[in-house]
């Protein structure tokens, strides 16, 4: 039986949580429907005509500004609507539906609409009527949506967020302590909202088919985001084992933090750098900076996404300088604003495109809108005076746009010389590698910059063409083609050709394997979530140089994404035996599962 409530998923971010749910809507046109309990049923029938009545007054509301503004005969269609909405019948239709099939209340009234426009298309309905009769409860349904948000907020209850679709809407639907985990039906492993989960430190499972038809807001389930699974109701047996589980994790991790404070040197004396990427000045409190060599990626656009009109320039000054001094005195890259695609701000408004991921974004939207760009660099660059910072340009493509840049960054920096302030001599401006005409190019640009950081999201997205925001073509994005090892390659044979400093800051640089090949290759530095610090810092520590660098040429050589799997999991069995025969310890095994066995992860 216990069996028949876990439902298998894929797994997107490491972790374990247990909690009620709730099930949100945030991707538009698509109505959640989630199961009711026939104890629940009273209060979702009170959720439909209390909606019924905010509806009812709204409707009140615009034809009262309808008549005063345009006139009475303008304004007489919102009395039509109200009268509708008074229809007993049709009242009794959406009831009887949340009682009967026992689903929410969002639900039935989303059927009842669909109901309409289904008799308007048989009847041949050319004036229109349907959408007389359908308009009133789509005002019911944004009603429901909305107040069910504004009571969710009112609370300080921890939920499992669950969803039809993971986007990066999604995993910021409610502030980061009332989140436990996030589940979705659909969704890709390296989608934004899954890189989202990741940084956040959300246990995250995707890929659960019609998982929100077998939940009830509330219903308690426990996420397991390493093996990919949700179980639903777990019982008093289930939630013992799980707290064993959880406990056991909790050592792991511990232990691992003991050594988050040594050098991330190979035993034969290598250095690795290892940095962390963050979204905001929250997450500085998630890790200690003095584990880390640095800031190798800060998301400046969530920046502006969190506000509701573009920050100031002494706005973007005080958070940047607040980043460079809590990491005390270690170097900060800042990446300039990135949106576009499915990061968009609510008070900027981009054309709409049939391929965004392909059009107006990062880089291009900074050099047509150059103001933006300015006021970034003016805010960056005062900033640097409190403490080191590189700038690093997104979506670049080729050297004019470097070009562009720099001129750019001249201007700015002698106008605040002018201005008087005090700014650094040398702040080094690098580019993100993720297009393949940059990869391609590279050995001309980087004569033209200081640093090179791999943002392998989009470079495996791009080189594979494969929108890794599509449930469609999101199985197909993979991060161990051998096409993106030949590209990881080749970036870090032109940047050591150059003698220039180059990294990853891409997501599968979190995965410890993978960090080790990276290392091999002769990348200088990766960057990762805050929450993979100490796994890849102690893999560095328990490895030689000599063995990173046969896992990047026996990667290098296979020609197949399978291939390069089990030559990654080939030197994690390898890791983790030597660190059994060396401590006895499968708690701190890299890699070891919450039931403390050793585990063949897939890299991710």
């Amino acid at each position: 039986m216990a069996q028949m409530r876990i439902v298998k998923g894929v797994p997107v971010a490491p972790g374990l949580a247990l909690g009620p749910v709730h099930v949100v809507h945030t991707t538009p046109h698509v109505v959640p429907t989630w199961s009711v309990s026939e104890e629940d049923v009273p209060r979702e029938i009170a959720r439909l005509r209390e909606a019924v009545h905010l509806a009812a007054e709204d409707l009140r509301r615009r034809e009262r500004v309808v008549a005063d503004e345009i006139g009475e005969r303008d304004a007489a269609i919102f009395s039509l609507h109200r009268t509708i909405l008074q229809d007993p019948a049709t009242h009794k239709d959406v009831e009887s539906m949340i009682r009967e099939q026992r689903i929410n209340a969002e639900s039935a009234v989303q059927t009842l609409i669909e109901r309409f426009k289904s008799l308007s298309v048989k009847g041949g309905d050319t004036r229109g009527y349907a959408a007389d009769f359908s308009d009133p409860w789509r005002v019911v349904l944004d009603a429901l949506m909305r107040h069910e948000r504004e009571v969710m907020e009112q609370t300080d209850e921890q939920v499992v967020i669950a969803a039809a679709e993971l986007t990066p809407q999604v995993v910021t639907f409610l502030q980061r302590e009332r989140v436990l985990a996030v589940v979705a039906e659909t969704g890709g492993r390296f989608s934004h909202g899954a890189v989202l989960a990741r940084s956040f430190g959300f246990p995250c499972v995707v890929g659960l088919p019609n998982l929100l038809s077998r939940l009830e807001q509330g219903m308690r389930i426990s996420v397991d985001g390493d093996a990919g699974t949700v179980q639903l109701r777990p019982d008093q047996q289930d939630i013992d084992r799980f707290l064993a589980r959880l406990e056991r994790r909790k050592a792991r991790l511990s232990k691992l933090g003991l050594h988050a404070g040594l050098p991330p040197e190979t035993v034969d004396g290598h250095r690795l750098s290892l940095m962390v990427n963050i979204e905001s000045i929250r997450d500085l409190d998630t890790f200690d900076p003095a584990h880390t060599d640095g800031v190798g990626l800060l998301r400046t656009e969530f920046l502006y996404m969190e506000r509701t009109q573009f920050p100031s320039e002494e706005e973007q000054y005080r958070l940047y300088r607040r980043v460079i001094e809590r990491m005390g005195g270690r170097t900060v890259t800042l990446r300039t604003l990135d949106i576009g695609n499915d990061k968009q701000l609510s008070y900027f408004k981009t054309p709409k495109e049939n391929n965004p991921a392909l059009g107006w974004r990062g880089l291009r939207i900074s050099l047509e809108w150059q103001d933006l760009l300015r006021v970034q660099l003016r805010a960056a660059l005062r900033a640097s005076a409190h403490g080191p910072m590189r700038i690093l340009l997104p979506m670049v493509t080729s050297i004019e746009e470097v070009r562009e840049v720099h001129r750019v960054f001249d201007g700015v920096r002698r106008q605040l010389a002018d201005q008087g302030f005090e700014i650094p001599v040398d702040v080094p401006v690098g580019i993100m590698v993720e297009v393949p005409s940059a990869v391609l190019v590279l050995h001309h640009i980087i004569g033209e910059v200081d640093f090179v950081s791999v943002g392998t999201n989009d470079l495996v997205q791009y080189l594979l063409a494969t929108d890794r925001d599509n449930p469609w073509v999101s199985r197909l994005y993979d991060v161990h083609h051998p096409a993106v090892l030949i590209a990881l390659d080749q970036v870090a044979r032109a940047s050591r050709a150059a003698g220039k400093p180059c990294s990853v800051c891409g997501e599968m640089a979190g995965d410890y394997a993978t960090a080790l090949m990276l290392l091999g290759m002769g990348f200088d530095a990766v960057s990762v979530v805050p929450s993979l610090l100490s796994e890849v810092k102690f893999a560095v520590r328990e490895s030689t140089f000599v063995e990173a660098q046969e896992i990047a040429r026996n990667a290098l050589a296979e020609s197949t994404s399978e291939g390069v799997r089990r030559v990654l999991i080939g030197a994690r069995d390898r890791l983790h035996m030597r660190q059994l025969e060396a401590r006895g310890d499968s708690e701190l095994t890299l890699g070891a599962d919450t039931n403390g066995d050793s585990k063949k992860r897939e890299s991710n």
